[in-house]
């Protein structure tokens, strides 16, 4: 099956990182400019911001190809994404998703995935629904969350991050990812549905702030994603309502010249919602690798 996009324009992607409170440079029309070394020449689409467009392309999918009541039984939302090359403003992209794959013993639903573009792969990876969440939580998380300010260091290494789930957030990310915005809000027919990736998009905020705590410099050591895995309850995201606080935990894995490894939780209030592991790479390392 494929999927095709016509792309993201530059107000697009204002949108969603404005949603998402996403202030990474490589992001911004302007500030782009200022990164050492930046091989995009020009801003660069959000992560979240495409694979949202791809989890809405997946939902489609899956209404058509898959029993009903199979899903039911498959409450987890999984996903492992290996990032190739970064999309500009205005290029299209192809989805293609390979026959699906079901394993009833591990209970696990998967497809391949891939993304490409003009120049070729964007990503790859695989989507699936399961029994059981596929990346499981950290049992040494803090409790009492609630208790802490915003931007907290905590025991364990952890940073928490804190936002509120608002509507006009969860509508204006859905129109910055191409996404009809009526299919999840509508007031007048009392419909209040947050679109499942919107607050896991704000982990990208939370290692911003984190790193921005730390001083860290982000023109002149720039960083990009390279990996997200992520494993998601569907239960929880579908029981989302306005104003629920979304805390928001990461914590450092591996930290090298090499790469930058982060595991991150989100709970709304005291349940939780996702587990994730980001990856990122010095842009250094990429631009040394291009000059081979």
């Amino acid at each position: 099956m494929q999927y095709t996009c016509t792309g993201f324009s530059q107000l697009h992607i204002d949108v969603a990182r404005f949603a998402t409170d996403d202030f990474n440079p490589f992001h911004d029309p302007h500030k782009w400019r200022r990164l050492r070394d930046n091989p995009f020449q020009g801003p660069i689409v959000l992560g979240f911001q495409t694979v949202t467009w791809l989890a809405e392309r997946m939902a489609e999918f899956r209404r058509r190809q898959d029993d009903p009541e199979r899903l039911e039984e498959l409450p987890f939302l999984n996903y492992q994404l290996q990032f190739a090359a970064a999309l500009k403003p205005g290029q299209a992209f192809r989805l293609l998703v390979k026959p699906s794959r079901y394993d009833a013993e591990k209970g696990v639903l998967a497809n391949r995935v891939l993304l490409k573009g003009p120049d070729g792969l964007l990503s790859m990876g695989q989507w699936s629904r399961s029994r059981t969440a596929l990346l499981e939580a950290d049992p040494s998380v803090p409790g009492g969350l609630r208790c802490h300010p915003d931007r907290s260091d905590l025991p364990g290494g952890w940073f928490l991050k804190r936002k509120f789930m608002m509507t006009a957030n969860g509508k204006n990310f859905l129109l910055g990812c191409r996404v009809e915005p009526s299919c999840y809000f509508d007031e007048l027919e009392d419909r209040v549905r947050f679109p499942l990736l919107f607050p896991v998009s704000y982990v990208s905020c939370a290692l911003l702030e984190r790193a921005w705590k730390r001083r860290h410099d982000f023109e002149a050591e720039p960083m990009v994603y390279t990996r997200h895995e992520v494993s998601l309850d569907l239960r929880v995201a579908e029981g989302i309502r306005s104003n629920d606080r979304l805390h928001l935990l990461v914590r450092p894995e591996r930290e090298s010249a090499d790469e930058h490894r982060f595991l991150c939780l989100g709970r709304i209030e005291d349940s939780p919602l996702f587990t994730a592991r980001i990856s990122l790479v010095p842009l250094a390392r990429i631009v040394a690798a291009l000059r081979r």
